[in-house]
């Protein structure tokens, strides 16, 4: 059996390689995949508003769907535009599939959702469900 000196830098420069490869892979899309979307969700009194960054995706491709308590976002994108000039030196295509679940931070009547969807933006308006209203609180005055 061999002794080997302990190096604590040397393994602690290690175990800091090894937390950036985690998380270089758990952020970075894998090759080919399409990346989920970015979302902003805002509330006012009476409704709220979904937000979706969805560059690449066409209008037929995407799909949305409504329930009380989240929004389902899915969508497939595709790359295959092919054109021949000289070699190439670097082709990089996105396509894939994807699908986003966002909870509402309210209840929301789904079947009044309302969305558009123009120059990569897609945007969702839900009218909050009255029990949701309800829920925000009266002012109660102390006596």
């Amino acid at each position: 059996m061999t002794l080997v000196r302990w190096e604590p830098f040397r393994e602690l420069s290690r175990w800091h390689r090894e937390v950036d490869r985690l998380f270089e892979d758990f952020f970075a899309p894998t090759r080919g995949e399409a990346r989920v979307p970015a979302i902003d969700v805002s509330e006012t009194e009476s409704e709220v508003v979904l937000k979706a960054e969805l560059p690449g995706v066409s209008k037929e491709n995407l799909t949305v769907e409504a329930t009380p308590s989240e929004v389902r976002i899915s969508a497939q994108t595709s790359d295959e535009q092919e054109t021949r000039r000289g070699e190439y030196l670097r082709r990089e295509r996105r396509w894939g599939k994807f699908e986003r679940v966002v909870p509402m931070p309210a209840e929301v009547k789904a079947g009044e959702a309302k969305a558009s969807f123009k120059d990569g933006l897609l945007e969702i308006t839900l009218p909050k469900a009255e029990t949701a209203k309800a829920a925000q609180g009266v002012k109660v005055e102390v006596k």
